[in-house]
């Protein structure tokens, strides 16, 4: 399953060319009605906004950051912000889900671009209605480039989480956090530099997090998330707690790990180190 999974994907990422679509938008009008039908997507309506370097420095680490105008209430939120990569060869990059725990329906995280293209953050909110704001960046090879992390030093910290808080806690109000994952997420289309065999995919596909027993965010990913991917999102702790996450991978790993709210977890010998727990039936 795994070979055919890296051969799909290495086929898919011959047939992208390097140079990307020139700004060219056929590709979107195929995209937008296999993911969201014929449903109107709003553009530019100020509802949400994307940020994106124009000229990439490195296409395997691209930072971005997408965010709602407004707060998550009970009038008004977003449930999902999908990210759409136009040209990568899984071009859905991730979906976000929202809840009123997130306090602010906001991310910032870092993403592999193989080609020229624009990226769009499209937000569904409370009422059905979907909003989008697009960038164009220029960057290629992305999915391809060589993993940073010798493979059996990844493997071997594989799972390993950390949170960084800034500042102290604002009670009832959104709190920022970044969670770092250690974690190759392998795309299927990146060569052994030693054997010169393509390594095979092997990704985050999944991370969870709640505060207490109230979900915060919900994210469905895939490869076009960087090796060792962090994500900035925000969440309202209303009393003291336990901030948890669940992350899941292509290979059906599960990790867990939680942190005290606000007292910070003591460091200690394997402190970074999540706990791999058996993947749910």
């Amino acid at each position: 399953m795994k070979t055919a999974v890296s051969t799909f994907l290495l086929a898919m990422a011959v047939g992208v060319p390097a140079w990307g679509a020139a700004e060219d938008e056929s590709r979107w009008h195929d995209l937008r009605e296999s993911l969201f039908g014929d449903r109107q997507v709003h553009e530019d309506s100020g509802v949400v906004s994307l940020e994106a370097p124009y000229r990439a420095h490195d296409a395997a680490v691209v930072p971005i950051t997408f965010e709602a105008a407004f707060p998550q209430t009970d009038e008004r939120y977003v449930k999902t912000i999908t990210l759409i990569v136009d040209e990568n060869p899984l071009p859905m990059a991730g979906e976000f889900h929202f809840t009123e725990a997130s306090g602010r329906a906001a991310i910032s995280t870092r993403i592999r671009v193989n080609a020229y293209t624009h990226i769009r953050a499209v937000a569904e909110t409370n009422d059905g209605a979907l909003h989008m704001a697009k960038r164009y960046v220029k960057a290629s090879g992305g999915c391809s480039a060589p993993a940073g992390k010798d493979p059996e030093a990844a493997l071997a910290s594989i799972g390993k989480m950390k949170l960084r808080r800034s500042g102290p806690v604002l009670w009832g109000e959104p709190n920022s956090a970044q969670l770092l994952v250690s974690h190759p997420n392998h795309t299927g289309m990146q060569m052994d530099q030693v054997t010169h065999h393509y390594v095979l995919a092997h990704f985050v596909d999944s991370i969870e997090v709640r505060y207490g027993d109230r979900p915060v965010l919900t994210v469905e990913s895939n490869f076009s998330l960087s090796e060792n991917p962090a994500v900035r999102f925000h969440y309202v702790p209303k009393e003291p707690g336990e901030l948890s996450v669940r992350v899941t991978d292509s290979d059906g790993e599960v990790f867990a790990r939680a942190w005290s709210v606000p007292t910070s977890v003591a460091k200690a010998p394997g402190a970074g180190e999540a706990s791999p727990v058996n993947p749910v039936q």
